[in-house]
């Protein structure tokens, strides 16, 4: 997600920054409560002081790692994404920012290294994901509290799980949220190859719903809508094609979409509300093109669409840790029947963070950056 329309300060030093000092040691309070640990072990992170260019502001670090706490648990990261939200975060344009210095990344999968004494649902050797946003998963070991961690089975892809705890989680809430949906129904969305867009066509296959997927016109365009047909897509179309007057009669042997979903904003998302069947909803997830949502009078009044927005953060408050943990094995379970794969990835060693940071930032790019550990 790429932007969010009000701004939370949040200070989550505590969750973000935790369990980390830096290699050349720290002073005051601070190093005083880490004083348990004689010899702390080396963890390299990255981490960025002040906000701006990624390129630019992300540091690879040297940390020492603090002791493991009675409910801790220490983790060695195995895979992290570069998603938009975590460029965003760095640039400081997100609605959630963490206490600087801060350790980059909001998703990714670890293995348990080691409980403390109080811990009871995690063992050596579970995998686990981050359970809220600002946790710091670019790094290659850490230390966090039992609660900020939820287990997932280590029996699917290492991949699928890297990239499990935003956008599939945002593809199937928008999904399931808005509209009662039934099989045969159609959708629309634009940024139709981005991860959300990837897990939107392959989560509504497996339920049923037929999908209109618009994208940027590329070069490699039929390539490009081959891979989205073979994840599930009924149809591919360019933004340029859902202006034409000729998308009148697209809807003669498909019904109308009920629901939108919108991740670009500016004229694209104008566009898909001009599609969406009487009594709609558009909901928007992000905000790519960076420009506002225009809706006609005439749409909201005669056709009585809704806008609606989108944000996996605030879905989390409003909702239990079970209930999400009860979405993550919803996903698991699509994952193993082989309905729900992981996007088009690259894996990155930590070490080459800069070229995985500028790669993300590219437009047209069909590869998701993963940082293996």
């Amino acid at each position: 997600m790429w932007v969010c329309s009000k701004l939370w300060r949040v200070r989550t030093a505590a969750r973000q920054w935790r369990g980390l000092l830096p290699a050349s040691g720290c002073h005051g309070p601070a190093a005083a409560s880490y004083s348990a640990s004689a010899e702390p072990a080396r963890v390299r992170a990255l981490v960025y002081g002040h906000h701006g260019d990624p390129a630019k502001v992300v540091e690879l670090k040297n940390l020492e790692l603090a002791a493991v706490g009675g409910s801790d648990v220490r983790v060695k990261m195995l895979a992290a994404p570069i998603n938009p939200s975590d460029i965003n975060m760095i640039q400081g344009n997100y609605g959630l920012l963490p206490e600087l210095p801060a350790v980059g990344g909001n998703e990714g999968v670890a293995q348990v290294v080691a409980v403390g004494s109080s811990v009871t649902g995690l063992k050596p050797g579970d995998w686990v994901i981050p359970a809220n946003a600002g946790l710091g998963t670019w790094r290659t070991e850490a230390v966090f509290s039992e609660e900020a961690l939820i287990q997932v089975p280590s029996d699917i892809p290492l991949q699928s799980a890297a990239t499990l705890g935003v956008n599939p989680c945002t593809a199937y809430r928008m999904l399931m949220d808005f509209e009662q949906l039934q099989p045969g129904d159609s959708v629309i969305q634009n940024a139709s190859n981005s991860g959300v867009g990837q897990a939107v066509i392959q989560i509504a296959a497996a339920l049923g719903l037929r999908t209109i997927n618009v994208v940027r016109d590329r070069p490699d365009i039929q390539k490009l809508s081959d891979r989205l047909k073979s994840l599930g897509a009924e149809h591919v179309i360019t933004e340029e094609e859902l202006r034409r007057p000729e998308m009148k009669n697209f809807f003669k042997d498909m019904p109308q979409p009920r629901l939108a979903l919108n991740c670009v904003g500016g004229k694209s998302s104008t566009e898909l509300l001009r599609q969406l069947a009487r009594g709609g909803t558009m909901v928007t997830y992000g905000g790519m093109a960076k420009q506002p949502v225009i809706a006609s009078v005439s749409l909201l009044i005669f056709k009585d669409l809704k806008l609606r927005g989108f944000w996996l953060s605030q879905w989390k408050k409003d909702h239990s840790p079970d209930q999400f943990k009860e979405l993550i094995l919803t996903l698991c379970d699509l994952i193993r029947r082989g309905q729900l794969t992981a996007p088009a990835c690259s894996q990155v060693p930590l070490q080459d963070y800069q070229s995985a940071l500028e790669a993300s930032m590219k437009p047209f790019m069909s590869s998701k950056q993963i940082l293996t550990m």
